[in-house]
């Protein structure tokens, strides 16, 4: 790191170990390795005693395959390896949207209207396609785990882009959208066969494609206007979580990690999160800067370059060899500082925030040994 930069080290071993440490988002663009840091984080935390479960909200496998497993269901799933017995517990699941948002239903209306609610056409259709489902479908299953008490650490596994910020706001939205316009005109009675609700719907239009993506079926408006009066009676549930929800992402026991390699823009979206994190006043641990190229000498490029060439020189007495090695090592010092540089822009722009640097494996992580490996690394490096 630049002399003029100065560094507070993340330490993430302080950070999981500490009991009051309730939940860790991980959040990051895509193809820095979020979803390996965080599998890593949860193997480290059970081996440090802990009962953690890991929820991955990207639809993509790849926690799964690198916990050894085929699949992640919407439930946790213990994970267990021959001769690996950690003093804690680790456990991994996938979220699944509808299944959480019926689940949601029912925990909310008696029985009769569960079974009308979730029968409906149009819960159907808004179940899947719903501008924020997801989001806030995750902040659900967070806010479910959490209430269960069954587990020391929860770690989330956030979606690839920008996107992954906006279950931040899932909660208020959902909030604001029960009390929206469209909302009052679809609970309101249908007059004249349903002409009301139709004029209704056509003034409103412009906002509710806007809340609707997906359109199917003729019924459409008819369904619409049947679920929202029957749901309109379950709204207060809904809301009432969607507080809770947005006190739990504030609490001092939730910590975000930002993840993000050493490039450009990387670090640019790493900065996105940071500010958007500062600004609703969530708690941030640090940045993880993944995969990057320290050196393991102190010979600078300039001379590692100027000494093969000087040895690619010599007749018959130079050594092919060491010069190939000087300027392997000239390109991965060109590299390192190159890092440096971006990691130093980046920490000049947010001075108050903590980062850690993980060196690159020569591989990608598929399995738990992999992970452990990150999880070390993630805790050692300087």
């Amino acid at each position: 790191m630049a002399a003029d930069v100065k560094l507070t080290r993340l330490e993430l071993d302080k950070l999981i170990e500490n009991p009051k440490t309730k939940v860790i988002v991980c959040c990051g663009s895509g193809g820095v390795g979020k979803t390996t840091t965080a599998a890593a984080l949860a193997l480290r935390a059970a081996e440090h005693g802990r009962r953690t479960v890991v929820l991955t909200i990207d639809p993509a496998r790849r926690l799964a395959q690198s916990l050894g497993l085929d699949e992640l269901d919407n439930f946790p799933k213990r994970i267990s390896v021959e001769g690996f017995e950690p003093a804690g517990e680790l456990w991994a699941m996938m979220l699944d949207m509808r299944r959480t948002f019926d689940d949601m239903i029912i925990a909310h209306s008696d029985p009769e209207r569960a079974d009308e609610l979730l029968a409906s056409p149009f819960y159907q259709t808004i179940s899947t396609s719903f501008s924020g489902t997801q989001e806030y479908m995750a902040m659900e299953k967070l806010g479910q785990l959490v209430a269960e008490g069954e587990w020391d650490l929860i770690i989330v596994d956030t979606p690839p882009s920008r996107s992954a910020l906006d279950f931040l706001d899932a909660p208020k939205r959902l909030s604001s959208a029960l009390d929206g316009r469209i909302i009052k005109m679809l609970t309101s009675p249908a007059r004249a066969g349903g002409w009301g609700v139709r004029k209704a719907f056509t003034a409103g239009l412009a906002m509710a494609t806007k809340a609707v993506s997906t359109v199917i079926g003729g019924q459409l408006l008819t369904d619409a206007s049947a679920f929202m009066q029957a749901f309109n009676s379950t709204a207060g549930g809904f809301k009432e979580r969607a507080t809770k929800t947005a006190e739990l992402l504030r609490s001092p026991g939730t910590s975000f990690v930002v993840v993000a390699a050493p490039e450009p823009d990387a670090l640019r979206e790493a900065s996105y999160f940071v500010e958007r994190l500062s600004d609703e006043s969530m708690p941030l641990a640090g940045l993880v800067a993944n995969r990057t190229h320290p050196t393991l000498a102190n010979l600078p490029a300039t001379k590692a370059l100027a000494a093969a060439e000087a040895l690619e020189r010599q007749e018959g007495n130079g050594s092919p060899l060491a010069a190939a090695v000087l300027r392997l090592h000239a390109d991965r010092a060109a590299l390192d500082q190159r890092e440096q540089r971006l990691l130093a822009r980046f920490t000049r722009a947010h001075p108050g925030v903590p980062v850690v640097g993980v060196p690159a494996l020569p591989s990608d992580v598929h399995d738990l040994d992999g992970l452990r490996i990150i999880g070390e690394r993630l805790a050692s490096a300087e």
